[in-house]
């Protein structure tokens, strides 16, 4: 049969499928009474409602904010619903219950209005299975192109990304599958469109296209030998010797959380699409590498890269073949000239009027928010002479920074850290600070809080500053929440161990953080 021929019959048939497919979609979503959680403010659905009813059936709400309930003996009865959220907040009644009885319908809908406590919106899950499962199951429409289950990809550790070569490239750690409960621990990364240059507005959400192997699951993209799992926690767009654009990334080889095995440098290979060895720092080398999201500042001597974990206390300067040499690398310190990398027994430089001295330096190690706190209890800094340590501008509380990401931001023109404090209060790792500076190098000094979690873990926030929008008011920025380092009862269905995407509006009044 002719080819056109064949198109001739096959276009109706598809047609027809087509039809068929949303009757059937149509009539499955009959079956279901859906719930919609939305701020009561925006009107925007809020992804990760928990309901659960008295006999502790727990529903999650997916990226558009909607839960799809149908339960056998269930339905068309009354149905208490407890109502919970991290950083949101739904009335109480009259005996105190934050919930709500609903007649489960089928066919039939609720909305729910929470109340968002959090000065950041939370506004879709960008990885892992089910992100718009219930808008499936309801017969709703959903933004991206794989709302099921991209790259075959459960869960994923901690996100790198950068714009490269006219796109965006994305980079995570571990990387859960669905088939057994061991995964991929040798990187994984995946393509994306930048806005207005074929890809999703960042408010709608991100496509991403995994880098697969063949049976369709996301790929090693740092294949490395070796014992143990590889991580990457920079990436550098960079031109080689023949001024050829490359990425290098700073890769570590890891025997568990705290005990590394190898670490150094690789180029990524845009033929092979993996991260390719090109340099290998000693194991004593504590601070002279890249560590943390690498910012890329123009400076009168030439241009730079400051690494932030999570303040700039570390730079070089920008060269393919300078990166791979740890003398090139400098500290920001208050240590004296020589001191060396033993913060127990070095000198803070002092003028001669007494006034601390920090400055870029080779020979004496950075003095971040973990040496400045040590030099504090020694009694060799007072708490007012760091440069790290901000307070929260509500209770004048000290908090220490653990991970985040440091940005110029144009709106403010301020430079912008969005950071996760160790020890919070109402979790370990889940409560997310704004602050801002003049200077890179701080002082920093006060901080907001944007987001909370409740026993629940939301580490190594990362602001996207390629999807900052209307010239830097609102910023995009996501995190790894997980169980980990929790004291969750359980995890989270879908969510544990996956990127959650939030956006902040700059021009809030509660980030105001005073003189």
């Amino acid at each position: 049969m002719p080819a056109h021929r064949r198109r001739s019959l096959i276009l109706p048939l598809l047609s027809i499928c087509a039809v068929l497919a949303t009757s059937l979609s149509r009539g499955a979503a009959a079956e279901w009474f859906k719930i919609k959680a939305v701020d009561e403010v925006t009107g925007r659905g809020v992804p990760m409602v928990e309901l659960e009813t008295v006999n502790h059936i727990r529903l999650y709400t997916d990226s558009n904010g909607l839960a799809a309930f149908h339960e056998p003996g269930l339905m068309n009865q009354t149905i208490f619903f407890h109502v919970r959220s991290h950083g949101y907040e739904f009335a109480k009644d009259r005996f105190g219950y934050r919930g709500i009885r609903l007649k489960t319908t089928p066919g039939g809908e609720a909305t729910l209005k929470l109340k968002r406590l959090n000065v950041a919106e939370r506004i879709y899950r960008i990885t892992g299975g089910g992100i718009y499962r219930d808008s499936r199951l309801l017969g709703e429409p959903v933004p991206i192109e794989e709302p099921l289950l991209n790259g075959r990809v459960f869960g994923q550790d901690s996100v790198v990304a950068v714009r490269y070569r006219g796109k965006i490239l994305w980079i995570w750690g571990d990387t859960n599958r669905p088939r057994y409960p061991l995964g991929q621990f040798h990187v994984s990364g995946a393509l994306s469109d930048p806005p207005g240059e074929g890809g999703l507005d960042p408010s709608v959400g991100v496509n991403l296209r995994y880098f697969v192997n063949k049976d369709g699951f996301s790929k090693k993209m740092c294949p490395l030998p070796g014992k143990g799992v590889v991580w990457i926690e920079t990436l550098m767009p960079i031109a080689d010797e023949s001024g050829t654009e490359r990425i290098v990334a700073r890769y570590m080889r890891m025997k568990n959380l705290g005990e590394r095995l190898g670490h150094g440098l690789a180029v990524y290979n845009d033929e092979k699409e993996v991260f390719e060895k090109i340099a290998e720092f000693d194991l004593k080398n504590r601070w002279r590498h890249p560590a943390g999201p690498a910012i890329r500042v123009k400076e009168e001597d030439g241009d730079y890269f400051y690494f932030a974990k999570p303040f700039p206390t570390v730079r070089v300067k920008v060269d393919f073949t300078g990166l791979k040499d740890p003398d090139n690398y400098e500290a920001f310190t208050c240590l004296k000239a020589g001191s060396g990398d033993d913060i127990k027994t070095a000198t803070v430089e002092r003028n001669a009027k007494g006034a601390v001295v920090y400055g870029w330096k080779q020979d004496a190690a950075p003095t971040g928010p973990g040496e400045e706190q040590q030099l504090i209890r020694s009694g060799r800094l007072q708490a007012e002479e760091a440069r790290f340590l901000p307070v929260d501008v509500e209770s004048g509380k000290r908090i220490h920074m653990h991970s985040g990401s440091v940005n110029w931001n144009a709106h403010r023109q301020k430079w912008i850290q969005i950071a996760v404090q160790a020890g919070g209060d109402s979790s370990y790792l889940g409560e997310v600070w704004y602050s801002e500076a003049d200077s890179l190098t701080g002082p920093w000094r006060n901080a907001r809080k944007i987001v909370t979690h409740d026993k629940y873990t939301f580490y190594n926030p990362k602001h996207h500053a390629f999807f900052d929008q209307e010239g830097g008011r609102f910023i995009y920025f996501e995190g790894t929440y997980a169980s980990t380092f929790s004291r969750a009862k359980f995890p989270t269905p879908r969510y544990d161990y996956n990127q959650m995407m939030y956006r902040l509006d700059l021009d809030d009044p509660r980030l105001k953080l005073g003189e």
